[in-house]
């Protein structure tokens, strides 16, 4: 089997772009963003919110399910996979881990959080009326990971980092090799 990533932050922690980037290091890679997998629900879709609710949780734990079953299958067929995701409760690898093991690289992009609100108003007009909900959403994990640092976690400060940069120090701290 070939390596799994997984790699999360808060949003506009570069998440996506980093994922990409990192599977093209590889002769063989596939990047899975765990929001397009969400997306697939064509209706009955849970909006993300603050106000937690068993319905939400469920169609996280599906998604997150169904994303690391992908991963896996690629992974066997000898694919380098990046999923990304949004760090969302406690523990947010245990679905994940749960279908793809311990080996699972777990990386958390941790830039300052005024780095990530300055991101998110350089992404332009997309998502203008999401930006105040996606500002709260920032400051939570920022505020959720001082409180509870991970220290199991490969945890990347991306703030002062190019994308390409931040895949160096992804691959070097988990000691994989582009092949």
């Amino acid at each position: 089997m070939s390596d799994a990533f997984l790699i999360l932050g808060a949003p506009a922690a570069g998440k996506s772009t980093v994922a990409l980037a990192l599977t093209r290091r590889f002769t063989r890679g596939v990047h899975i963003p765990v929001d397009d997998v969400r997306h697939m629900v064509t209706s009955g879709l849970v909006d993300m919110s603050f106000e937690i609710s068993d319905h939400l949780l469920a169609q996280l734990a599906l998604a997150h399910e169904a994303a690391a079953l992908m991963a896996r299958t690629y992974t066997r067929g000898g694919f380098t996979v990046a999923l990304d995701d949004f760090w969302f409760g406690a523990q947010p690898e245990a679905d994940y881990t749960r279908v793809l093991g311990p080996d699972l690289h777990l990386v958390l992009l941790r830039p300052r959080r005024a780095t990530a609100v300055a991101r998110l108003a350089a992404r332009g007009t997309d998502g203008d009326s999401f930006r105040p909900l996606l500002e709260q959403a920032i400051a939570f994990v920022d505020d959720e990971l001082e409180r509870h640092p991970k220290t199991d976690w490969h945890v990347i400060d991306s703030t002062h980092l190019t994308v390409e940069e931040t895949v160096d120090a992804i691959l070097h701290a988990t000691g994989v090799q582009p092949r």
